[in-house]
């Protein structure tokens, strides 16, 4: 039997990406067609940010996510639904303000955080589990935090994907498992590239896994120029994988994407290597997910 990994389309981050390539989607209807559109190329899951219709810019307000998701669900297109539970982290250093930050600083309470997971209940959401430089910035997320959004994702019964940007970040989702507040076989995502988190390739991707239980899932995905190339990587090394505009705008070299072109050059990409896609619902059996 081919191996078969679970395709995840990141369809929409928080970053200024909007600027830079008009397919990236902003409004919630936006946002859920292109999930649809990811999931009808192949994805098994659409990862979702949600934005501020009028700016573009990072959105937490609860209305925008839950439109994506009614969108979504009310569609004829079977995808998980995984949202994040990472907003609210940005913290801008400013010498004026050390201690508040500087303009764009934004930073939520770990409830607030976990609204929208505990909320609209989605199938799965991103556990960001650290502190990291990203960029000139800081995303901040202490590990008291963590344990108390760890707790509120196990008492919401939605499954955690554990981000990990770096490799003392999987060494605290190990301890999150530890401490019992992670449900089930536990699920691993390398977060690759990021300026200034671990790197993109190969040997960072075998000592990530190295690290984590034995009973435990993964997945990994590179940003940039090193997305697609880490979809064969991360699928050949036993792992799933993810795509999409929040970390890659480019389909190749001075070719604009949409993401449900990455999501189709993933999906060939894996065949050619005898690797096939999950269906949502073998997803949902595999990983013990809840039903929409």
């Amino acid at each position: 039997m081919a191996q078969k990994v679970m395709l995840t389309s990141a369809v929409t981050g928080a970053g200024d990406t909007t600027g830079k390539n008009p397919n990236v989607p902003v409004t919630p209807k936006e946002i859920a067609e292109s999930a649809i559109e990811s999931a009808k190329a192949g994805a098994t899951v659409a990862h979702v940010h949600a934005r501020d219709p009028e700016t573009g810019g990072i959105s937490h307000n609860i209305d925008h996510y839950r439109e994506i998701v009614d969108r979504i669900r009310e569609s004829e297109t079977d995808v998980l639904i995984n949202i994040t539970s990472g907003g609210g982290g940005d913290f801008i250093p400013n010498l004026d303000t050390p201690a508040a930050g500087g303009d764009g600083t934004d930073i939520q309470t770990p409830k607030e955080r976990h609204e929208p997971v505990g909320e609209l209940l989605p199938e799965m959401c991103t556990l960001d589990c650290g502190s990291t430089n990203f960029g000139n910035m800081i995303y901040m997320s202490p590990t008291d935090w963590l344990r108390e959004q760890a707790q509120l994702v196990k008492d919401s019964g939605v499954k955690p994907e554990l981000e990990c940007f770096d490799t003392g970040h999987i060494r605290f989702a190990n301890q999150l498992v530890q401490e019992g507040l992670i449900d089930g076989d536990p699920m691993y995502q390398f977060c690759l590239g990021i300026p200034w988190g671990a790197a993109s390739d190969v040997e960072t991707i075998s000592y990530m896994k190295s690290r984590i239980p034995k009973n435990a899932d993964w997945s990994a995905f590179g940003i940039g120029r090193m997305q697609l190339p880490m979809v064969t990587q991360a699928a050949l090394l036993g792992g799933n994988v993810r795509v999409g505009l929040e970390d890659n705008i480019f389909l190749k070299k001075g070719v604009l994407a949409t993401n449900e072109q990455l999501v189709d050059q993933a999906v060939q990409q894996l065949q050619t290597n005898n690797i096939e896609i999950m269906t949502p619902q073998e997803a949902r059996e595999k990983y013990n997910l809840r039903q929409p």
